[in-house]
């Protein structure tokens, strides 16, 4: 059956190494891996018959998976990452490439050996970080935008190590190269930017438009690994190229609904790389030189994993993120295969290097998901066994924070949040990671806290326990659900308000214990169609009860989950049928110079008057025996003809 029967045993092995991974509570890529350990060609027994076009289908898993990563990630999430991905990376690549050579010089290899060497476990993996951040439910916090950030620089810096490598024995004939490798992604990036950001949203609605799931799903799986390919064609990564694509599609209104799709096809064929990786091991090499392999791997694991760890404190970040990126960004990458087999076909590195290589990288995948798992307990260590670290903290009032307002992100939202609780004499903080908005609270005079809030230290600095209250304005679901579970563990009973841009993300918050979730896209086009029909003269109570319809039709599925939150809404919205209403006295009105006592006004109009507007200052409830003046301006509720009764009254039309 050839391929058939290949791809048939990888996945029946997969499963059983996936069900013992889930019975051992390990990460279900080490199932795959050493599935594919079993069924590879140097252990005997059931083997695949080619494992070639096994990799070959292996690179569509990575393909997808930076697609759909490109779906639910925004140019924008980098912004405060920029500078360590941008000049970090290079510097991470550069010291790597040096500390590979040393190791090389220290086994007594050939300079060119050791600099391949260096160049091969330069590169992180971004398949098996992308999937252990996924099942840690870490990915969106600043610690997962850190290694994603370096991880997309580590990609591109692929095609100039597989340019420059070679040459080592000639130099100056691969600067060209070099030079028309930098022209053509620049070409590709402008096209990307400039014309996919205009083309593919409009053909992803088009398409839509025909409610054709099938044909949705071949569209996108289509977009991403077709671009891929293209910028294979480039003399780029192809993941690279996919990831790009994913990050286009993402500004379109479809993007969530793509996501959803590509998700299942991007498992399978992940499971197929992950296998591919294990067949790679020799185990027989692996027994024969192990002494060697351990100790390679475990100073690739020191050393790498300390530079990463020292780069993340030198750029500025705190707390738990340099821990968490040295313990999950140490192992080498998939790239060191290609790179690998390159160096071999050009008889730059020796077939025991190369084995070497592709052995200590499968050994640091392999441990990958068991250390970063000690992120959280190595650093509740830490903070137990040394003096906490201080979290920076700005304009916090002296005698601290208790039953306050917690706002997680100081964007736009965040932002307008905070001036109307500063002008409400309210106490509040907020919280942000990005050092940019963090100055422009500062000069604002806002209290403001420097650091991620989906780290339980930060929240600790913004006294969520003492909190009454936390509203987390960020729109990606999937950080908002993190902070949501470090709030429950530190104050279970505060309410949280969240956003979200979909049904299925509201009740995904709501079974988290997110309060209410609000939907901002949604609410403006209520108000701006409740803002025409305004201008239409249509009635208040008209337009509440149409904008309440289409409220419930939109929110059903939650009402039917949350029976609470439908019984607050019907709340809400017989509140809202109470309308309200401004009604200014002129000089001829009949109303002036008299009491609502006197004019009996209830029992006239059915309207009652809840408050004045005179000069300036508001009265509530206004004192029945004192006379109206002329320039007051009357607080009314009723319904539409009770109102309208008493204006026409008010404004001398009638008479009662």
């Amino acid at each position: 059956m050839g391929i058939a029967a290949d791809i048939a045993i990888i996945l029946v092995a997969a499963l059983i190494g996936g069900l013992i991974a889930q019975q051992l509570r390990q990460p279900l890529i080490l199932g795959y891996i050493l599935a594919g350990i079993v069924v590879g060609p140097y252990t005997g027994g059931i083997t695949i018959s080619n494992i070639h076009d096994i990799e070959l289908l292996a690179e569509i898993g990575v393909g997808l998976l930076l697609f759909a990563l490109g779906l639910e990630f925004s140019l924008k999430e980098l912004n405060p990452v920029r500078m360590i991905a941008l000049i970090g990376t290079p510097i991470q690549i550069l010291l790597t490439i040096a500390f590979g050579s040393g190791i090389g010089y220290f086994l007594g290899w050939s300079w060119v050996e050791a600099v391949w060497f260096g160049g091969m476990i330069s590169v992180s993996s971004t398949m098996v970080i992308l999937k252990t951040l996924m099942n840690q439910g870490r990915v969106g916090t600043l610690s997962s935008r850190v290694m994603i950030g370096m991880l997309i620089v580590q990609d591109l810096a692929v095609v100039p190590l597989m340019i420059i490598l070679p040459q080592l024995n000639n130099p100056e004939a691969g600067l060209g190269v070099l030079g028309w490798a930098a022209v053509k992604a620049a070409f590709f990036l402008f096209l990307m930017i400039f014309v996919g950001t205009r083309l593919m949203p409009r053909l992803m609605g088009a398409i839509a438009r025909w409610n054709s799931r099938e044909l949705f799903l071949l569209a996108i799986t289509a977009i991403g690994l077709g671009i891929g390919y293209a910028t294979f064609l480039f003399g780029l990564s192809f993941a690279f190229g996919a990831f790009v694509a994913g990050m286009v599609l993402s500004e379109s209104d479809h993007s969530h609904q793509a996501l959803s799709n590509i998700t299942p096809l991007r498992d399978l064929f992940g499971l197929l790389f992950f296998a591919s990786v294990g067949m790679l091991l020799d185990p027989a090499f692996f027994l024969e030189h192990v002494w060697l392999v351990l100790g390679v791997s475990g100073l690739i694991i020191l050393g790498k994993g300390g530079l990463f760890t020292l780069l993340s404190r030198l750029f500025g970040y705190f707390n738990v993120v340099p821990l968490a990126v040295g313990l999950t960004m140490f192992q080498v990458g998939e790239f060191s295969f290609v790179l690998a087999r390159v160096g071999l076909a050009t008889n730059s590195i020796s077939p025991d290097l190369y084995a070497l290589t592709l052995t200590t990288a499968i050994v640091t995948m392999l441990v990958t998901p068991v250390l970063s798992n000690l992120v959280t307990p190595l650093y509740s260590l830490r903070q137990r066994l040394f003096q906490r670290e201080v979290v920076q903290t700005i304009n916090l009032p002296e005698e601290g924070l208790d039953g306050h307002i917690v706002i997680a992100g100081s964007g736009r939202v965040g932002r307008h949040i905070a001036l109307v609780l500063q002008r409400l004499q309210l106490p509040f903080v907020m919280i942000d990671a990005d050092y940019r908005r963090v100055e422009e609270a500062k000069q604002a005079g806002l209290p403001i806290i420097f650091g991620d809030a989906s780290e339980p230290v930060v929240l600790e600095a913004a006294a969520v326990p003492h909190a009454r209250l936390v509203l987390i304005t960020t729109p990606a679901v999937l950080v908002a659900q993190v902070i949501v579970d470090y709030v429950r563990q530190l104050n279970p009973t505060v309410h949280i308000v969240a956003r979200a841009s979909g049904i299925e993300q509201m009740q995904l918050l709501h079974e988290h214990g997110v309060y209410e979730v609000v939907q901002p896209e949604f609410e403006a086009s209520l108000e701006m169609m409740r803002q025409a029909l305004l201008h239409l003269n249509i009635p208040s109570t008209t337009i509440h009860q149409y904008t309440d319809a289409v409220r419930q039709e939109i929110y059903a599925p939650l009402y039917e989950a949350q029976t609470s939150y439908y019984a607050l809404t019907q709340l809400n919205q017989a509140a809202r049928l109470l309308e309200v209403d401004w009604v200014a006295l002129g000089e001829n009105s009949p109303l002036v110079g008299r009491a609502i006592a006197e004019l009996h006004i209830r029992t006239h109009t059915g309207v009652s008057v809840v408050g004045v507007m005179r000069g300036g200052g508001f009265e509530a409830n206004p004192p029945i025996t004192a006379p109206f003046e002329q320039g007051d301006v009357l607080a009314i509720m009723g319904n539409h003809e009770q109102v309208e009764r008493f204006e026409a009254w008010a404004h001398g039309r009638s008479s009662l």
